[in-house]
């Protein structure tokens, strides 16, 4: 899902042009964070990687230069202006299921990369056979694993219940992110102030209570973070079923921030109704081939884009078609102008969520 033109020497995946020369190592103001859940054949298909790409997911990161950081450090270093290195990469897993532990964990100590686990901490609570268990987890501390807060339950946070009025859903959901981290706490001395949405799914009002609680928020909407992204509501890219191959897995971890600085409408839930929304996204300028910008929507059908505004800066992005019922993306990409590399932004949309 991303514009693209053909190169000699180059490898073209849907749409995707790029060559195998890897870029020089330079200090930089961005980094990729990498998403995944299941790990494993016999795990839901939809939420997983098989361990064959796994291993060459790592083998890529090692034999292509990649610095894996701590996520705690990347997003540190991002909010205080401080450098990164090129093509720094963050990992993460969401729920803390078994196969982590299991199948992951082993390479990823192998590695010696670090990587963040999101824990929906009831389940652990609870025993759930598909989760790990609070031992296992401070075993796994001393190996470079983290773990921070994905909620107690688990629950679509943004759906307000029949009859809730605004006052008692912010107390609701205060409490369910609330007792994730004391849980965590409790079992593990401490985590990182970090929080990822379940199903990547916030708006507005999610996003201030996350911010409230001291939390930095990371969505499922794919694209890589600099120092102009939300740290309510920072991008990953999933890594599961058909988003797992190693064509779009060096595309994605090589890629740059499209630098959008403001978009509006910036709640992503929909107001009720068929029209499909219009995007304004307004951007820096920078390194990014203007000609080659194409953008995406539900399906990865192209959708229209044209600069607007005086300096040409402003972005404007609609579907042809509504939007799907539940999350959907526009997601924008382009060129970088000397490097055979993509900016990347990805905008979450939500329809018919909220009550």
């Amino acid at each position: 899902m991303a514009a693209g033109k053909a190169a000699a020497g180059g490898i073209v995946v849907a749409g995707l042009c790029f060559l195998s020369t890897a870029a020089p190592v330079r200090a930089a103001g961005s980094a990729v964070i990498l998403q995944y859940h299941h790990f494993g054949s016999d795990t839901p298909a939809a939420t997983s990687v098989t361990m064959e790409q796994f291993r060459s997911h790592l083998d890529h990161l090692k034999s292509g230069g990649f610095a894996v950081w701590p996520v705690e450090r990347i997003v540190a270093h991002l909010r205080q202006g401080e450098p990164l290195p090129d093509r720094c990469v963050g990992i993460t897993i969401d729920d803390a299921y078994t196969s982590v532990s299991e199948r992951a964990f082993p390479l990823l100590r192998e590695n010696g990369y670090p990587f963040t686990v999101f824990v929906t901490t009831e389940g652990v609570d609870k025993g759930f056979d598909s989760y790990m268990t609070w031992n296992r987890m401070r075993e796994m501390q001393s190996g470079g694993a983290a773990f921070a807060a994905h909620g107690h339950r688990h629950d679509y946070l943004v759906r307000r219940r029949a009859g809730e009025t605004e006052g008692e859903w912010t107390e609701r959901v205060k409490e369910d992110i609330g007792l994730s981290v004391k849980r965590l706490g409790e079992e593990l001395g401490s985590s990182p102030a970090l929080f990822a949405y379940p199903y990547g799914e916030y708006d507005t009002a999610l996003r201030e209570i996350v911010a409230s609680l001291g939390l930095v928020g990371f969505g499922q909407q794919s694209g890589a973070l600099w120092r102009g992204s939300d740290f309510t509501a920072l991008p990953r890219f999933p890594m599961a079923g058909g988003y797992a191959d190693m064509a779009q897995f060096a595309v994605k971890a090589a890629s740059l921030p499209l630098p959008v600085v403001s978009a509006v409408p910036d709640d992503p839930v929909l107001p009720p109704g068929d029209s499909p929304p219009v995007l304004r996204l307004k951007l820096e300028p920078g390194d990014y081939e203007r000609e080659t910008l194409a953008c995406y929507g539900a399906g990865g059908v192209k959708i229209d884009a044209s600069w607007t505004g005086p300096e040409g800066l402003t972005l404007e992005v609609a579907a042809r078609e509504p939007l799907p019922v539940g999350r959907s993306k526009y997601t924008c990409t382009a060129r970088h102008r000397s490097e055979n590399r993509y900016y990347w932004y990805s905008h979450l949309w939500i329809r018919g969520s909220r009550r």
